[in-house]
């Protein structure tokens, strides 16, 4: 069975209503991204932290799968299809999709402040202080803020070099380390890029660039490689 690795951003979310990472200020759900998604902001203010998370829980909550995530399930019946998301979200989970691998961490999930290896489900949307894990310390979410090692960058590598396809779906391809795991990937490896605006990539050898939404090119691209 062929291997198809696929990377996923935020614009797959986005068509669920989830919003996108920033908007054109630099603002994150009119917060600083230093004020909300830093260690240091978590030390400087735990509860605006912790109520900045439970919002995007909440609305996650509100948010269902779209087609590219049904899709992208889809896909398993004739391949073995292993995603590389940049999200925190679950809808790939929700839709169907089996072998899913976090590269940001999970909106649904918290982890000990003492220890890494310490990750509880949160049941609801809220996670409060006061919420301890077994060692007895505050958890916090379980998100890859900025200035923190991405744990999963290293698998996510690994699987890139396997893949019999590649497809990218809603990411700029700017973000790092996320951006890098193109090149792990052979070069006689078909890759597929569905992005709307489809620019600003050059010297990827191999590579179709669908200029769609994610719910429309991933649907058609599905087709294709199912047929």
């Amino acid at each position: 069975m062929k291997k198809v690795v696929v990377l996923t951003g935020a614009g797959i979310s986005a068509e669920s209503g989830i919003k996108t990472f920033r908007d054109s200020g630099g603002l994150w759900e009119e917060h600083r991204v230093e004020d909300v998604a830093t260690y240091d902001a978590w030390e400087r203010n735990q509860a605006l932290v912790l109520e900045f998370y439970n919002q995007r829980r909440k609305q996650l909550y509100e948010c269902s799968p779209n087609a590219a995530h049904y899709a992208l399930a889809e896909l398993e019946k004739k391949y073995d299809v292993q995603i590389i998301t940049q999200n925190v979200d679950d809808l790939h989970e929700q839709a169907g999709s089996t072998k899913v691998l976090h590269l940001h961490g999970e909106l649904k999930k918290a982890r000990s402040t003492i220890d890494d290896e310490l990750i509880y489900d949160i049941e609801g949307w809220e996670l409060k202080k006061g919420d301890k894990c077994e060692k007895g310390s505050q958890l916090r979410p379980h998100i890859v803020w900025f200035g923190e090692a991405v744990p999963n960058i290293v698998p996510a590598a690994q699987l890139s070099s396997k893949a019999d396809i590649y497809l990218v779906i809603g990411t700029s391809l700017n973000v790092y380390p996320a951006a890098g795991l193109l090149n792990y990937v052979p070069n006689n490896v078909p890759k597929y890029l569905v992005d709307p605006n489809g620019s600003g990539v050059s010297g990827i050898s191999n590579l179709t660039i669908i200029k769609e939404k994610a719910g429309k090119g991933v649907s058609q691209l599905v087709k294709k490689l199912l047929e």
